[in-house]
């Protein structure tokens, strides 16, 4: 029999726990900057082994052809510094120099657009792993600002990085390469040259490794504020917010507040910028003193009749061909040690998040569904969201929750259709408890800020079953069952017309068409559970109220979690359950809990009143 006193005095609200973020524990198997720059490099080889290949061949190729421009031009040199040397005899060395020049360019062309493609398909496979974390991520992990901060600065830092590791990694093998060849050229012509040069290129090393951490401290504290400016962006020029923005006009203070924070990040990114130019100077300042004491010391050898001209000219393009090699293993070793940091954020990010698992397997219910003294806290909240709350939805009927706002109604459905684990308590089906992604597969979901999906009207509404191919009979059956089979029908191509016009020239539906796409979505899924989260909140009052006087046809003998703030249409519910602050007041049939005159009575009449006395919706005058 329904219980229509208040609920039994329940225990006082406890202090609640924090639920922690789960962090990445320190261990001895943490991977330091090398291994994180090996695991990159890996990354890369794994997404295009034949890519990375022929990106190193090129690179052998361009090392090639510098010690080919050294030794033409000491050919060339020879010739021309030969008394009495004819023109034919300049056309081999010419020749020769011609040739290498051409296929270091050509080299350098060519890689440069195969790391252009290397990029793409190494961006592509961390991409994939992210979201597949996210995927996998608890989601009240989403509820956490933290989360979602950090979530941003890794897709906005870290997953550019290993790109940047393929550029770094592919440039420093050619720039190693290259140094090697001048080396081996130069030590040919004059060693003591050779020393001279790398240790030129050694303050650059050592100033990457400042650089480097100057820059993840910019990006950890440019990240909330660039948040806010796309935010800001957003509300003058993105069409969900555009009108509400124009009717308030509200423009001007929108835009007022983003040359606010465009200021301040503008004097951040100048302070950064002054760091980096300072840095750069004093590696490019280190670079051209040893090139300069390397040309003078070819002066000296040469006043000294150590060298003749010939050499002095092959050195000379030697030591300029070694120094910008040396040049390009600094900036691509700079490049992999100012990729290390985010890197490892990357890592530590997808570390904390749990493996993927394996998709839950639907359950038929039989008996019904219980929450049992559920209790759940959000992250940093001061008290439970919901507290201590039994109910049961048993086979077949249409359990409503009701309840201001903040009384805990949304949280308590997360839980019920398993996307929240309570913190304390037990949901069961059948009488027996289930594993949440098991609970998950068995519910369908129909929530208050749905998904207006940018895809086909046939998608939108399969979308919900991805595990099987789209049944178009059985997509349109639900939609005419929700009422949508005169919008499907005026559509340019039926179900195959793209809904919205985010990604092409779709056709859009009105905010209730939309909820009922939404609906058709949830009965497409075919479970024995159907949750309701406000889903008549963009139906004018007529179309609820055929919405709701169908209802159960369209149910077609599932079990309903309805909530909603119009409690006239409550009034079908089999049982309805009071909520404020997050616990039970009182539960009973519509009958009974008015006639009990307590919070639900008093609610309802006052919502009654606004239509008439005694008359629970305009759609049911006359």
């Amino acid at each position: 029999m329904s219980d229509t006193s208040p609920a039994p005095a329940q225990d006082q609200p406890r202090t609640p726990a924090r639920r922690p973020v789960r962090r990445a524990a320190p261990t001895p198997g943490r991977p330091g900057r090398a291994g994180l720059l090996l695991g990159a490099l890996r990354t890369t080889v794994e997404a295009d082994r034949r890519g990375v290949a022929l990106a190193a061949a090129l690179q052998l190729l361009g090392a090639a052809a510098g010690v080919g421009v050294v030794l033409a031009s000491r050919l060339a040199l020879g010739a021309v510094l030969t008394p009495g040397t004819s023109a034919a005899a300049l056309v081999p060395g010419l020749a020769l120099l011609a040739l290498a020049t051409a296929v270091s360019g050509a080299a350098g062309a060519l890689q440069g657009q195969q790391q252009r493609l290397l990029g793409e398909r190494v961006a592509q496979r961390v991409w994939r792993r992210l979201l597949e974390a996210c995927a996998a991520v608890d989601l009240v992990r989403y509820e956490s600002t933290a989360f979602v901060m950090r979530l941003e600065r890794v897709t906005s830092n870290a997953l550019t990085r290993p790109t940047a590791v393929v550029t770094g990694v592919l440039g420093s093998l050619g720039g190693v390469l290259g140094v090697t060849a001048m080396a081996v050229a130069l030590v040919a012509i004059e060693p003591v040259l050779v020393p001279l040069l790398l240790l030129a290129g050694l303050p650059a090393v050592l100033l990457a490794r400042r650089a480097s951490r100057a820059e993840f401290e910019f990006a950890t504290r440019a990240t909330p504020g660039l948040r806010r400016r796309t935010y800001l962006r957003m509300l003058v020029s993105h069409r969900a917010f555009v009108t509400e923005t124009r009717a308030a006009d509200a423009a001007p203070e929108v835009l007022r507040r983003l040359a606010a924070e465009d200021a301040a990040h503008e004097e951040r990114l100048r302070r950064q910028v002054r760091v980096r130019q300072g840095l750069n100077l004093l590696g490019a300042g280190a670079s051209a003193v040893g090139l300069a004491l390397a040309l003078a010391v070819i002066v000296l050898l040469v006043d000294a009749d150590r060298i003749g001209l010939a050499d002095a000219g092959a050195a000379a393009v030697a030591a300029r061909l070694l120094a910008g090699q040396l040049g390009g293993v600094v900036r691509s070793a700079s490049g992999l040690v100012e990729s290390a940091p985010f890197l490892r954020d990357l890592e530590d990010f997808v570390a904390q998040c749990p493996p993927a698992a394996p998709p839950g397997t639907p359950r038929r219910l039989r008996t019904g569904l219980r929450a049992t003294d559920v209790r759940f806290t959000y992250e940093g909240a001061g008290r439970p969201a919901v507290d201590g709350v039994s109910i049961e939805v048993p086979a077949g009927s249409v359990v409503a929750l009701v309840g201001e706002n903040g009384s805990g109604k949304t949280t308590l459905a997360k839980m019920v259709s398993g996307l929240f684990e309570p913190t304390s308590g037990s949901v069961t089906w059948d009488g027996a408890p289930l594993p949440a992604a098991d609970l998950r597969a068995s519910v369908s979901v129909v929530l208050q800020d749905f998904v207006r999906y940018q895809m086909t009207a046939l998608d939108n509404v399969t979308l919900s079953d991805s595990a099987t191919p789209p049944d178009r009979a059985r997509a349109e059956d639900v939609a005419r069952r929700v009422g949508l089979g005169d919008a499907i029908d005026r559509l340019p191509a039926g179900l195959d017309t793209p809904l919205g016009r985010e990604l092409a020239e779709g056709a859009d539906l009105s905010g209730g068409q939309w909820q009922r796409v939404a609906l058709a979505r949830a009965l497409y899924r075919d479970r024995d559970v159907v949750v309701l989260d406000e889903p008549s909140a963009a139906l004018d009052p007529r179309a609820e109220h055929e919405l709701f006087a169908d209802v159960r046809r369209v149910l077609d003998g599932r079990a309903a979690l309805l909530i909603t703030h119009r409690w006239s249409s409550v009034r079908l519910a089999d049982h309805i359950y009071v909520l404020d602050e997050g616990r039970v007041l009182e539960h009973g049939t519509h009958d009974e809990l008015v006639a009990h005159g307590g919070r639900y009575a008093e609610l309802y009449a006052l919502q009654s009143a606004a239509y008439g006395v005694g008359l629970g919706h305009p759609a049911e005058r006359g």
